[in-house]
């Protein structure tokens, strides 16, 4: 039986699941986007599969992938084995008896994918860093963090948020009408008062440059 080498715990510790057998694309084949906000309420899930297609082409544009049905504070985007919900999605399609079809589109017909997230994701679990506690920053029990994660094919094509942003009008040094427009396409599941703030690629374990992205946003919220 083949191992699958997921995502690395703390201090890079490898973890890994079996499952069945090889697929056509592994893990290295896919790439960990996420969009970035702030809402009262960061854990959120929806049934909605139409609304999450379209949150993925708006924000992925034509590239295959998955699309994952929650919203998480980055707190719980990391079980207690050191999973991350990116690696989970994939598993879950690697163990499916027609994982080589699901796959096969996802790469020829850039295909979206959509799952939930595990069970698994719903315990906090704390980082090596803190700075998203309230203990370190206090307002951010008012402005709670939040991201939505995408599982996407590597690709040269760039997606589309990236375009979006290049492209848009820039005040302050974003593109305020595209979060907007993302803020707005986020409604299905996570009303107001959320909001979207950027996006990003989520890099290596318990990644700072997540957290960094957040703590980035205090002075434009008014915040200390």
């Amino acid at each position: 039986m083949a191992l699958l080498s997921i995502f690395k715990k703390a201090k890079e510790e490898i973890v890994s699941i079996p499952y069945a057998e090889r697929t056509q694309l592994e893990l290295d084949d896919f790439r960990f986007f996420y969009l970035y906000g702030f809402s009262n309420d960061p854990n959120r899930t929806s049934h909605d599969i139409q609304a999450f297609h379209n949150l993925y082409q708006l924000v992925i544009g034509n590239i295959g992938g998955v699309c994952i049905t929650n919203s998480f504070h980055p707190y719980f985007t990391i079980n207690a084995k050191g999973v991350t919900t990116w690696t989970d999605a994939y598993i879950k399609m690697a163990i499916k008896n027609n994982k080589d079809e699901i796959f096969r589109m996802i790469k020829e017909e850039r295909a979206v994918y959509t799952t939930s997230a595990s069970p698994a994701f719903n315990e906090l679990n704390i980082w090596p860093d803190t700075r998203l506690t309230y203990e370190e920053n206090p307002a951010l029990s008012k402005y709670v963090p939040f991201i939505i994660p995408f599982l996407v094919l590597k690709s040269e094509q760039s997606p589309y948020f990236q375009t979006a942003i290049n492209s848009s009008r820039i005040t302050n040094g974003y593109a305020t009408e595209y979060l907007e427009e993302v803020t707005n396409a986020i409604r299905f599941f996570m009303p107001a008062p959320a909001f979207v703030m950027g996006f990003g690629e989520f890099e290596g374990a318990y990644s700072p440059a997540l957290i960094d992205n957040f703590i980035a946003c205090k002075p434009i919220l008014g915040i200390q």
